[in-house]
């Protein structure tokens, strides 16, 4: 069931988003070749708590880190480590905030450097399947809308949708549907 929001909570979730999205624009200057990626961890959470908000993932059933950090074949919550990022990698960095009551949660994926064209095609695939969603959020539309938009264009383009991670809700819960 997806909870509807007043103004004034989406607000106070824009806020959230707010940080978030500061977080990853400036994950996105440092995530190079040669950086481990616990030190973006690290940096992820000093940005985040600076901005008076906690981390959402750290402590959350037990998971350590504030950031998950997918590297390559990772598909998704991958863990900060002394793994140091190369040359060709595609990075994916997920990050959220609790802040004013209120949950921020958003990933961006990466090419590190100069990668295959078959990692670039995954890359603007997802992004277009992004994109096709948010053109279905408008008023009249439901959930299924969305999700359908999402899937088509990655299966169109010969791609599957991995089914356990689609998406969720978020507001005063970090997964909300």
């Amino acid at each position: 069931m997806v909870i509807l929001k007043l103004p004034d909570e989406i607000e106070k979730a824009r806020a959230s988003n707010r940080i978030v999205a500061e977080v990853l624009s400036k994950l996105r200057e440092k995530v190079k070749p040669g950086v481990k990626t616990k030190d973006l961890d690290k940096f992820a959470e000093e940005i985040a708590l600076k901005r008076g908000a906690k981390p959402a993932f750290k402590g959350y059933h037990g998971y350590p880190y504030s950031l998950c950090i997918s590297v390559n074949e990772v598909v998704v919550h991958g863990m900060p480590s002394d793994r140091i990022l190369e040359e060709g990698d595609i990075v994916g960095l997920d990050f959220g905030v609790y802040y004013q009551g209120y949950f921020g949660d958003a990933t961006i994926t990466l090419p590190l450097g100069k990668v295959s064209e078959k990692a670039l095609k995954l890359i603007r695939v997802t992004e277009q399947s992004l994109y096709a969603g948010i053109e279905q959020a408008v008023d009249g539309n439901r959930l299924g809308d969305i999700s359908a938009a999402v899937q088509s264009t990655v299966e169109d383009a010969g791609y599957s949708v991995v089914r356990d991670f689609v998406g969720h809700g978020i507001g005063k819960n970090l997964h909300e549907d």
